[in-house]
């Protein structure tokens, strides 16, 4: 694995003096500019084969920067708890926006390979997909739940025996809320199968709204903070269900704490 320099320690909380009266008052207007030639470049890169993962960290630090800049304010805590581990595992979280694909690698990625379970639509994407492929992501059509089970398992397993981690969002949609009925249990299966832990992720990141054309670009919200919390490994035992209920009370409990 390639030992980038550390971004962020355990605890994160975005500094008061990182945006001014300007940026707040037309966010959309600095913040677009910004990633798209954050991510321009980036994907220009990817395309040639050559985004290297200090320059995958920079662009995702680039965002951000970015959010901040616009008068967002990010809370990050508990990294902890993954840095240390031994080997790769596997990230279960909840997925609320467009926010936390493009933040999570400037967290995870200088201590350790990582990469995405996402749509396949993701691979489609203008720029983003040629960031998507050249960092492995794992993609499914959630059409059929049977073959996305069985290709997250083939080639989630492959990338865990490689040494990289992957990060799950087992819902089918994204939402500010858990319905633990739609929190299906595909990253469990997957860290039972690679014997690998499984990392809890709770996520609140609707400060980056939906958008009424493209569904992913809507609205930046400066009053609406950002908080990403992570939570202790588990070890899967037998068939996962346990640990599958602790991750969604975690889930739940970090989403009421924050409402």
């Amino acid at each position: 694995m390639t030992v980038l320099p550390v971004r962020f320690e355990d605890t994160y909380h975005t500094p008061g003096n990182a945006s001014n009266v300007m940026t707040r008052a037309f966010p959309n207007l600095f913040f677009y500019p910004s990633i798209l030639a954050t991510v321009g470049w980036a994907s220009h890169l990817a395309k040639k084969g050559k985004l290297a993962p200090e320059t995958w960290v920079n662009s995702s630090m680039g965002i951000v920067r970015a959010l901040e800049r616009a008068g967002v304010s990010l809370h990050f805590e508990n990294l902890s708890a993954f840095m240390h581990l031994d080997g790769p595992c596997v990230f279960i979280g909840n997925h609320m926006s467009t926010l936390e694909t493009f933040v999570l690698p400037a967290l995870i990625r200088p201590y350790r390979n990582v990469t995405f379970v996402v749509k396949q639509g993701l691979m489609e994407y203008p720029f983003f997909k040629w960031i998507m492929r050249s960092t492995g992501a794992i993609a499914v059509g959630r059409d059929n739940p049977r073959e996305d089970l069985k290709t997250v398992l083939e080639e989630g397993t492959r990338r865990l025996a490689e040494g990289t981690s992957v990060i799950v969002f087992p819902q089918a949609t994204r939402s500010e809320t858990l319905d633990p009925a739609i929190f299906n249990t595909i990253g469990i299966k997957l860290a039972r199968r690679a014997g690998v832990p499984v990392v809890p992720l709770a996520l609140k990141t609707n400060a980056w709204g939906m958008g009424t054309l493209f569904k992913d670009f809507g609205p930046v919200h400066p009053s609406i903070p950002v908080r990403i919390r992570f939570s202790t490994p588990l070890h899967i035992e037998g068939n996962g269900k346990a640990e599958h209920q602790r991750i969604c009370d975690f889930i739940s409990a970090a989403l009421e704490e924050w409402r």
